[in-house]
């Protein structure tokens, strides 16, 4: 009996390669993957930095957690296996945006290190930036703009990252932004000033 995967016949090889796109849009693609609890300023970074991108010429495409929640992730529980699903179809929709040369910005908590592995193993070690947004959990519990934490100590929200399930830090950020300790506008630039050597396209000579 034919499987499922008998009848798949994937066209990759047949269809313009990355390098391609990249040579059109004069810019290398990467996925920057922020990482970090509720309130400890992902989206504000993200944001900015979305921005400073098109300043400069640079196309990207911002993929922000309840965004995706609401959409294409909408049948998504908070369930291990919910969570996990979750992260999994970021990563390969990340990996599309590579493949088309854009410059992907993840901020989602993705509190696990397993987790956060399966999206660098989905989308290539060589392309995952991943960047620890950090910020002690009062500060971010100050902070909560969605009231998230409030809900998480009452009782109502069950399974909370940072008060009643853990947040794994990354052992191996590519860069650890504190939020804490300066402005926005100093973390966007801190984070730009980073990847910019990464998505910079150098002409070949000759």
């Amino acid at each position: 009996m034919a499987t499922h995967e008998s009848h798949i016949y994937p066209i990759f090889s047949e269809l313009l390669q990355r390098t391609d796109k990249e040579k059109l849009l004069k810019q290398k693609a990467i996925v920057i993957w922020m990482t970090g609890l509720s309130g400890s300023g992902k989206s504000t970074l993200a944001k900015g930095l979305e921005k400073k991108l098109y300043q400069d010429g640079f196309l990207s495409q911002l993929l922000d957690g309840d965004n995706v929640r609401s959409g294409i992730n909408s049948d998504l529980g908070f369930s291990d296996s919910g969570r996990k699903e979750n992260i999994r179809r970021i990563a390969e929709i990340s990996k599309l945006f590579l493949d088309c040369g854009i410059i992907t910005i993840n901020c989602f908590v993705s509190p696990t290190r397993e987790i956060r592995k399966m999206a660098e193993t989905i989308i290539g070690a060589k392309d995952f930036f991943e960047i620890f947004v950090h910020c002690p959990l009062n500060i971010c519990e100050e902070r909560d703009v969605k009231g998230l934490y409030k809900k998480a100590r009452s009782g109502e929200i069950k399974d909370f990252t940072g008060i009643n399930a853990p947040f794994e830090e990354p052992e191996k950020a590519r860069l650890i932004i504190k939020t804490d300790l300066q402005s926005a506008e100093k973390s966007v630039n801190e984070l730009y000033k980073f990847i910019l050597p990464y998505i910079q396209f150098e002409k070949k000579r000759g």
